[in-house]
Formats: C-alpha cells, structure tokens, sequence
C-alpha cells in the first residue's frame, strides 16, 4: 500500500525570512491525522535568506538529521559544535537529555534550501550528540546510498533508532530497486524531480507512506534526488 502526501497538502511557514512546508504537523500547523509516519516525526522543507536563520534554541530526546539541498548551513550548539553543512553532507545531532543549538545561512548573498528530519530515539535521555558525514555520491547515482543507520557504518551517521535514511540521484529514465523485509514500512520523499513508486507518481515536494510491499521499483520521470527512510 502507498499513500502519498502530496506537496501542496502539506503545512506552510511563511515569514521574512523563512519559507518553510511541513509535511507533519509542526509548529503552529496542526493536523491530527498527520502527525508523523512510524518514528518519522518531521520533515521539513526550509529555505533560509541570505545571513538570515534560527537563533539559538532547545531540542530534547530526538534524533535530528539535516540534508542540504543548495547552499551551506552554518550550525553552532551547546557541545562546542562549530561547523557548515554543504550538499553532499548529512548532519545528526541527538538532543538526548537536552541540547541547544543555532542553524543560520552561511552566505550572505546566496539562499539555503535544506531538509531538517526529526526521528524519535528508541531510548530517551541518551547523551547529546552530534555527528557529521561525506555521503557516497557515487552510490547515490547507482542505487541508494546510506546516509544515516543504526550502526553508524561507513559514510551515513548514527540514528539512535531501529530506521534508515538513504538517497538517491536519479537521471531521467533511470530504476532502481529495493525491499522491504517483512513488517517493516517506508516513507519516500521527492527532494528534486519526479518519480513513480511502484506505479504510483509524486513530484518534488510529494512524500508516500509505504506498507505491505516487499519491492519498490522507483522510476525517475525527471532528473531526481529521493531519500528513503526504512522504518519499524
């Protein structure tokens, strides 16, 4: 079964500064039947303005993943963090017991387009952390790539949960597979481009969760960049 959640249902942040959509409820958009998917809490869709960003400010017990589309992240926490995040990268900070951080545009003239991901941790009040890796783009252009896991291998960073998030850089008319063991489920999320999951077309900015299908056959309609998130 796929169900998609297309782009334009999803919620909207529109300030000076930010334009962000929501494909959970997040902030001041509610809406009960879309809280999340399994331990997938938030995705949200950012674009920040040049020199413009979110002051310092406190998350607990999540896992939060940061994956930039254009542009560079500048990014400073309560651990001593001091680091930019560039395309090709992925982020995890672990709020655990408690952590405060700041997320600004590294450019002054350029925006930041990024996707910030927020997953329950399987045991709260773990220790705050933060971690930060090169993604495998070679990977990427073959089949998916790992970009966080639950061991931590390799090129993806750690995620305190029994999920995985990987990506995927389509050209037109490219496929590929993957499977899903038995009981578990799948979100799919179009960054970039167009796809068909298993038939079933999303355009940029489209989500889908996926439940009682053992293979996912993922064609790109256009250019693409998808993330797949493997879920209890």
């Amino acid at each position: 079964m796929i169900t998609p959640r297309k782009s334009a249902d999803r919620g909207r942040t529109k300030i000076d500064w930010l334009d962000s959509r929501h494909t959970f409820s997040f902030g001041d958009y509610y809406d009960p039947a879309e809280m999340g998917f399994r331990t997938l809490r938030v995705i949200n869709e950012d674009r920040v303005r040049p020199g413009a960003g979110f002051p310092t400010h406190p998350h607990r017990d999540m896992e939060i993943i940061t994956y930039i589309l254009e542009g560079a992240l500048e990014h400073k926490d309560s651990l001593g963090t001091g680091s930019v995040i560039s395309p090709g990268e992925a982020q995890r900070m672990s709020a655990g017991t408690g952590i405060t951080h700041s997320e600004f545009n590294h450019s002054k003239t350029e925006p930041v387009h990024f996707l910030q991901i927020w997953i329950t941790p399987s045991t709260p009040g773990i220790k705050p952390g933060y971690e930060q890796k090169t993604i495998d783009d070679a990977k990427a252009h073959t089949g998916f790539a790992p970009v966080g896991t639950p061991d931590g291998d390799g090129q993806s960073v750690k995620i305190h949960q029994d999920a995985a998030l990987s990506v995927a850089k389509l050209d037109l008319g490219q496929t590929i597979t993957t499977n899903l063991k038995k009981d578990r489920h799948g979100w799919v999320q179009v960054a970039r481009g167009a796809i068909t999951v298993n038939g079933t077309a999303l355009a940029e900015g489209d989500g889908a969760a996926i439940s009682n299908e053992d293979k996912l056959t993922l064609v790109a309609n256009a250019p693409a960049e998808v993330l797949f998130f493997d879920l209890a």
